[in-house]
């Protein structure tokens, strides 16, 4: 509404692109942060002051706020925050980003959203790569722009990367097409519980209508209970069944829909290995098949897919040894997808960061079977060498940083070495990003004149 209040509250990604949003659509835009300004916004800030953005930093007063018409706010905030409270007694509504471009977006069927603990980003990739050879379907949200930047455009598609942490602020926002790749334990601290975890994803899904379509993981015991809750039309993948599903038979990647069968690709055209990673186009074909591609175009755009960076990438292969770069693993889960990919190989893994303090048992039991050294490195190293070591593994090497942790590795001369750690970053490194690049960039080095 012109001239209508809108309060965001953090100046953050998602907080500034909505501000841009609501400036071009005459709203008069106030940001509120209870931290201080970040340098990396400091530019972007003062453009907007030029356009007469309002701010505060350090606080969240009730003059600032009070008459907003509504508040948008950052997943980042915490649930418990008091300014949530405040809101409430100001009678002021709080809803996500994705609720506000939700909100305004004249389609409300244009929306794909992709979440699950593992696998989101490679699929959101896929599907907005796919669907990119007919459509306009940038790929967005927790994957780079939030969906608000692109509103203008009128996309045909939001190929939308969807975390527990916005849906739980999500109130309106609903997916045409949903999927949810896998469910295992993960910001358990965050969200409180393990049940509070999987019901902030479960949102999108219980938000549906029958005309829309949910897709679950036939192998998970959870989602597949789930699918009676939801409204949708469910299909499933990585499980063959009389309807609607994906699934691998003969080599090759399949669909079923109303029980009519079709062949996709045949796995040695991809460009991905891994179960996991074939779980990703599982859901990539299910999504783009509904969203109005023909498998002539799917299997066209699977030919020349590649995964995106810090994702079971290999870089690089020198001295007979192949790198792999599997930094964005910051939960054994993931990890676990990685370290089973490998069988009949000598593999050194590099593990080891900021512990989430998950159950080891799978992890031990997936690098006794697949693993021939492991290396650690950061806080979580003491946890990880007693659960290896209970486990009956002998080759632990403990390392202080992770550019010793790749000589011994290189020392040890194995086929592979596998950087896949099973843990957050922040003990050392701004984000599983960076960790990723040291990485990268260490091993070129030590080649580069070689």
């Amino acid at each position: 509404m012109v001239g209508e209040k809108a309060l965001i509250l953090g100046c953050s990604v998602s907080g500034l692109a909505a501000a841009e949003y609501l400036l071009k659509t005459g709203f008069n835009v106030y940001i509120s942060d209870f931290g201080k300004l970040p340098e990396k916004y400091e530019a972007e800030v003062e453009q907007l002051k030029a356009k007469n953005v309002k701010f505060e930093f350090g606080g969240h007063t009730v003059d600032f706020m009070k008459n907003a018409g509504f508040a948008v706010t950052s997943p980042s905030i915490p649930n418990n925050a008091p300014v949530y409270e405040i809101l409430r007694n100001l009678g002021i509504k709080v809803i996500s980003e994705l609720d506000l471009a939700y909100r305004y977006t004249e389609n409300k069927n244009s929306f794909i959203g992709i979440t699950g603990t593992n696998g989101k980003t490679t699929t959101t990739s896929a599907v907005s790569y796919l669907l990119s050879q007919k459509y306009n379907a940038p790929a967005c949200g927790n994957i780079g722009k939030p969906p608000v930047s692109f509103i203008l455009e009128k996309p045909d598609w939001f190929v939308t990367e969807v975390s527990s942490f916005q849906l739980e602020k999500s109130k309106e926002f609903r997916a045409h097409i949903a999927c949810w790749t896998n469910f295992t334990p993960d910001h358990i601290t965050w969200h409180g519980s393990l049940d509070a975890y999987f019901n902030a994803k479960a949102k999108m899904f219980l938000n549906q209508t029958r005309d829309d379509y949910a897709i679950l993981n036939g192998q998970d015991k959870k989602l597949t209970e789930f699918a009676g809750k939801c409204p949708g039309k469910v299909f499933v993948f990585d499980k063959e069944r009389d309807d609607n599903c994906s699934f691998i038979k003969n080599d090759a990647l399949y669909i079923k829909i109303d029980g009519q069968e079709e062949e996709i690709i045949k796995l040695s055209e991809c460009n991905l290995s891994g179960h996991h990673n074939y779980q990703n186009l599982m859901c990539a074909i299910l999504i783009s098949k509904l969203a109005g591609l023909t498998a002539e175009l799917i299997r066209d755009g699977l030919r020349t897919f590649t995964p995106p960076e810090h994702r079971m990438e290999k870089f690089a292969q020198f001295n007979g040894i192949t790198f792999f770069n599997d930094s964005k693993a910051t939960n054994p889960e993931s990890a676990i997808a990685a370290i089973d990919a490998f069988s009949n190989q000598n593999v050194a893994l590099i593990a080891g960061g900021r512990d989430k303090l998950t159950s080891l048992d799978e992890f031990c039991k997936s690098i006794n079977n697949h693993i021939t050294s492991v290396v650690l490195i950061g806080e979580a190293t003491e946890r990880f060498d007693k659960a290896l070591s209970d486990s009956g593994f002998k080759n632990i090497y403990k390392e202080n940083s992770l550019q010793s942790a790749v000589d011994k590795c290189i020392a040890l001369k194995p086929d592979a070495i596998l950087l896949s750690p099973a843990c957050a970053s922040f003990d050392m490194f701004s984000g599983y990003e960076e960790r990723g690049k040291v990485f990268k960039e260490y091993v070129l080095s030590k080649f580069s004149n070689k």
